[in-house]
């Protein structure tokens, strides 16, 4: 089953293009679920990948993988988005935990079950942000195992190319208080000013005390992984074309700009996390992985005395 399967009733935000890369990611969230070892779980993972033409056919748990760890796709890219899940998950329970944040934004939210699925404190609301069609899919599959969130939930179907922050605000999210966001697997998908505008749009809604995470790719030429296994072997075994997909322009400094415009931040390697956590990717030659970062940025106030970023967080799903 590829990428390119036709479209279903209901399905018409994931079924080809980017949207699929949701598909993706769900699918190894599923397959992380299943490990003896699992860094994250996500019971709703799976129904998304069984829901679309597009995915149908693709493995959800390791048992399901002829080669196991040995698939680049299956085995190490899989591997690397369940660490990204526990570390993510991490850093937006230990934001609210923390402090006063209680509001929440998804940016691309794509597939990602939080919502439903991570252990709230009281009074959290979770905005999430993407296209119409995913959102609708999302619903749909959501509502068919009668999943109920652990935490307000406000869906806005809004592209992110455009001007979103008045779509946020008019849903209830507050720019005085405290919040947290996330962009996990985001802004190499949008042009180089996209990326600028949106990480500028956060710093102007977001007051102290507030938290951001986001993913980006350092590297100057992505086309120098174009043979990677990672890459080839996504190509090959589900029809998805990352490089195709990504923005090719060269990157803005969003650390940087962040970090001039009052922000504290931290940037660290997937392969940092791999080693703090015990399981996940390590470096290894002609890697599509090498240039990847996370980016963590606070917005001082009471920084002192709270964990670092990917430091655990208790009562683990």
């Amino acid at each position: 089953m590829t990428g390119t399967a036709p479209p279903h009733t209901g399905t018409e935000g994931v079924e080809g293009g980017i949207g699929v890369t949701a598909l993706l990611v769900a699918a190894a969230r599923a397959i992380e679920t299943h490990r003896h070892d699992a860094l994250a779980r996500d019971v709703y993972a799976e129904h998304f990948v069984r829901a679309a033409p597009a995915s149908a056919g693709w493995p959800v748990r390791p048992e399901q993988v002829a080669d196991g760890e040995a698939n680049p796709l299956w085995g190490r890219f899989a591997r690397y988005f369940g660490l990204r899940t526990r570390v993510l998950d991490d850093f937006l329970l230990r934001s609210v935990r923390s402090g006063d944040a209680r509001q929440v934004v998804l940016l691309g939210a794509g597939l990602d079950a939080r919502a439903y699925r991570l252990d709230w404190p009281s009074g959290c609301v979770v905005f999430e942000m993407d296209r119409e069609g995913v959102l609708a899919f999302k619903h749909r599959v959501l509502d068919g195992v009668s999943a109920a969130p652990r935490a307000a939930r406000v869906p806005i179907p809004v592209d992110l190319r455009a001007d979103w922050a008045g779509a946020l605000t008019g849903a209830g999210f507050d720019p005085a208080a405290p919040s947290v966001w996330l962009a996990e697997g985001l802004l190499f998908y949008l042009p180089p000013a996209t990326e600028s505008s949106l990480i500028g749009t956060v710093d102007r809604l977001s007051t102290e005390g507030s938290a951001l995470a986001f993913e980006v790719k350092l590297e100057p030429d992505l086309l120098a992984y174009r043979d990677s296994p990672l890459y080839t072997a996504t190509a090959e075994q589900i029809g998805i074309d990352l490089l195709g997909l990504f923005d090719r322009e060269p990157r803005p400094d969003s650390t940087g700009d962040l970090a001039g415009r009052g922000w504290s931040t931290s940037v660290l390697t997937p392969f940092d996390f791999t080693r703090r956590l015990g399981r996940g990717p390590l470096p290894e030659p002609n890697d599509a992985l090498a240039g990847n970062r996370w980016v963590f940025a606070t917005r001082a106030r009471e920084n002192r005395g709270r964990p670092g970023p990917g430091e655990p967080v208790r009562d683990r799903r």
